[in-house]
């Protein structure tokens, strides 16, 4: 196939992420197998990614990094691992291409990551990086071409001159200024090797500014470098697949910016995602993308405020509400201290029996906060900041967060008029 039929064929791309293989919390282990029963769960997961690789005329999968849970993965999760790759580059034929994420780079400099070994072996139809760099990728509809960032260690990009006895804010912007320059400004920048008349996909394993995590928190603090999206969605580009933050999301439609997210749930701040994976039919100038959600491990919270004069009545209709079957549970209960006694435990677990694994029973008692005055003092002879100062003190709110508080409550006094001190 020439330049020009590559331009209008369409090459249809698996784009995955984040598979974490042996994340074992909620689990246990199955005696028939030797592994958690979770570890279970992430294999089923990543089965029916590679079935429908297989059976819907996939022409890459492009996996964006982040391939086990540790640096440092067992000999199991790695045959596990390697296996469905096999499946995949192997046995059918479909390149399949590997970006390293955080989770698979070693603890030290000059040591394998957690997929060097595909690259090793030189296993036929497997690329592998941990370097930026270009990749011409022949598939079955034409060629592709395969713009690689994977996750930045400061020391790939930046001499230590560069950085010594700057502070984090100072280091990460010469990052983002040397990675503008491998990319896309330099002399010899990544864009400037690529075919402008071939398909391309940008892959990276990273923060993007916009995005947000599983638990609505905005990416925009901690220690990650957060890159602009006008660094990854320049016009070279038809599709940039994205893999480090476990929520499915696009960040950008001009070109489409899309993370898979994490094929299984790793904890409750992802209980009501959908997991899966993301389809992209793309040519030169157009992409065409939809995400595929996968049957996942179902996370449930279930919070019951009981407070009638039966609480153990309470609860157990508060769990009957809830379809619990084989899912990860937690029940939270708030309750006054009175009504703590007349809850039955082995009662309430009972009632939890056909939960695939039950995470907690916690227990939130209420107990009466009271105002203790020195000497003399009465309520009545306290100020309402006075007052507002006590009961923060009393509630054992933080020193620096009550002094906050304190201070907007002498702005609604001056306000009102009220004598605040």
């Amino acid at each position: 196939m020439d330049v020009e039929e590559a331009a209008e064929a369409l090459i249809r791309i698996l784009h995955f992420a984040d598979l974490h293989l042996g994340v074992e919390n909620y689990g246990r282990l199955d005696p028939a197998t030797g592994l958690s029963s979770r570890v279970a769960d992430f294999l089923r997961a990543f089965d029916a990614l590679v079935e429908y690789a297989l059976t819907e005329g996939v022409d890459l999968v492009l996996f964006a990094g982040d391939a086990f849970k540790t640096r440092t993965p067992s000999p199991t999760y790695q045959r596990e691992f390697a296996s469905r790759i096999r499946r995949l580059a192997v046995d059918s034929g479909i390149p399949t291409f590997l970006l390293v994420g955080n989770h698979d780079l070693p603890l030290a400099a000059g040591r394998a990551h957690s997929v060097e070994i595909f690259q090793t072996l030189e296993v036929q139809n497997v690329y592998v990086t941990r370097q930026p760099a270009v990749w011409p990728v022949e598939t079955r509809h034409g060629p592709l071409q395969i713009v690689a960032l994977p996750w930045i260690v400061r020391s790939a990009i930046l001499t230590h001159e560069a950085y010594k006895e700057r502070n984090l804010e100072e280091i990460n912007e010469l990052m983002l200024q040397r990675l503008e320059e491998l990319l896309v400004t330099g002399e010899d920048s990544l864009v400037s090797q690529l075919d402008p008349q071939v398909p391309t996909v940008l892959v990276a394993h990273g923060t993007v500014q916009g995005a947000v995590y599983g638990s609505e928190r905005s990416v925009m603090l901690g220690g990650d470098l957060v890159l602009p999206r006008s660094l990854i969605c320049h016009s070279a580009f038809d599709y940039v697949a994205l893999g480090h933050i476990h929520k499915h999301q696009v960040v950008s439609e001009a070109p489409p910016a899309v993370y898979a997210g994490s094929l299984e749930r790793l904890d409750f701040g992802e209980e009501k995602e959908a997991k899966g994976f993301v389809v992209v039919d793309l040519a030169r100038g157009r992409a065409e993308y939809r995400f595929v959600p996968l049957e996942t491990r179902p996370f449930v919270t279930i919070r019951v405020r009981a407070t009638a004069p039966d609480p153990m009545a309470q609860v157990l209709a508060a769990i009957a509400e809830r379809d619990i079957t084989d899912a990860v549970v937690r029940l939270q209960i708030e309750l006054p201290a009175e009504a703590e006694p007349l809850l039955d435990e082995g009662a309430i677990r009972k009632s939890l029996d056909a939960a695939f694994y039950v995470a907690a029973v916690a227990r939130e008692v209420e107990r009466p906060t009271r105002l203790r005055l020195g000497g003399q003092e009465t309520i009545e002879a306290l100020t309402p900041r006075e007052l507002l100062a006590r009961y923060l003190q009393a509630r054992q709110v933080p020193a620096a967060r009550a002094e906050v508080l304190l201070h907007y409550a002498d702005e609604l006094f001056a306000e009102t008029g009220e004598k605040g001190g």
